[in-house]
């Protein structure tokens, strides 16, 4: 058994050279791992001095007694996964304004509004992760390291991605990540662009003559995969497409041969709840066609809701990021 401390180690409690013992009256994270082939995290206790830790290792079980290794450090930190909004900043929530004024690091994707930060403490570390379509982004795998390289050294986290982080924001799976890593995480919902946009045009995505429900999906699936579109026809759903802006015509031409009415009502909305806002609307066959100098970021709204949109008067809108 083996505990590692200030860069000094210590063996069964005793100290070998190099080593300084943490002082009794500072408590410390101790970690329990496995290091065989996996090095799976397995037990995680605050203690204060070398002989909590000896008494404390001395209860765990490891596959391999030369494998188990402990490692001291000052209190792991914490990431927060921060839905930002579609756009506007002042659709930011209150929780999500409070914890980016406590937070060490922001890691601010690239559709966020950086009018969001202001919410910051002065002097935060504000790390760019830019992920947008058609462009050069960070790996996914790095920014997961460098959550958790932060957490450990105790940071607090603010991860922060344009929408909500679980509606098509990868957050379920950076969620993983950081458990699989023994870090503490906790999402904050935002308003995710399918809801906060159609309402900046007036759209209810529900409507009990209308709509019975509304239905979110990406119109560029990871396995490169068509919607059931069938399915989703029979739904009788109000449709919002995320990412499908630059599909637009092989998403309708799905629709269209599923059976979908052509005068179905469509609308495509870039920017939405900002200055440059733009919208189209038009029915789904022709839609394509009236869109299609619409760019990134955009949704797609189809169905019977969108006659909604028509009615709304032009109002003030958000300044871009």
């Amino acid at each position: 058994m083996c505990v590692r401390a200030n860069g000094g180690l210590y063996l069964n409690g005793g100290v070998q050279r190099g080593a300084q013992a943490p002082r009794a009256s500072t408590p410390f994270f101790v970690t329990f791992e496995d290091g065989g082939e996996n090095d799976e995290w397995k037990r995680r206790t605050q203690i204060r001095d070398g002989k909590d830790a000896k008494r404390y290792a001395g209860s765990f079980k490891c596959k391999k007694a030369d494998n188990c290794v402990t490692s001291y450090g000052k209190e792991t930190g914490k990431v927060w996964l921060i839905g930002a909004g579609p756009g506007d900043p002042e659709l930011l929530t209150l929780k999500a304004a409070r914890v980016l004024g406590e937070a060490d690091a922001v890691l601010v994707d690239d559709l966020v509004n950086r009018e969001v930060l202001r919410h910051a403490r002065p002097g935060v570390r504000v790390i760019e992760v830019g992920k947008r379509g058609g462009c050069r982004s960070t790996p996914q795998a790095f920014i997961e390291k460098l959550m958790v390289r932060l957490a450990r050294r105790g940071h607090v986290v603010a991860r922060l991605k344009g929408g909500d982080p679980f509606v098509f924001g990868r957050g379920g799976e950076e969620a993983l990540a950081l458990a699989r890593a023994g870090i503490a995480c906790e999402a904050i919902a935002g308003v995710t662009a399918g809801l906060g946009v159609p309402a900046a045009l007036g759209i209810p995505v529900t409507h009990r003559d209308m709509a019975r429900g509304v239905t979110f999906l990406t119109g560029h699936a990871r396995d490169r995969s068509e919607p059931d579109w069938g399915a989703l026809r029979a739904s009788g759903t109000t449709l919002v497409v995320y990412m499908g802006v630059k599909r637009m015509s092989v998403l309708v031409a799905g629709m269209l041969a599923a059976g979908f009415p052509a005068h179905t009502p469509a609308c495509a909305i870039q920017d939405g709840t900002l200055a440059t806002q733009a919208e189209v609307l038009a029915t789904l066959e022709r839609l394509p066609a009236a869109a299609a100098h619409l760019a990134s970021p955009a949704i797609i709204v189809i169905g019977e809701v969108v006659r909604f949109a028509r009615a709304a008067a032009a109002r003030p809108r958000a300044r871009a990021a």
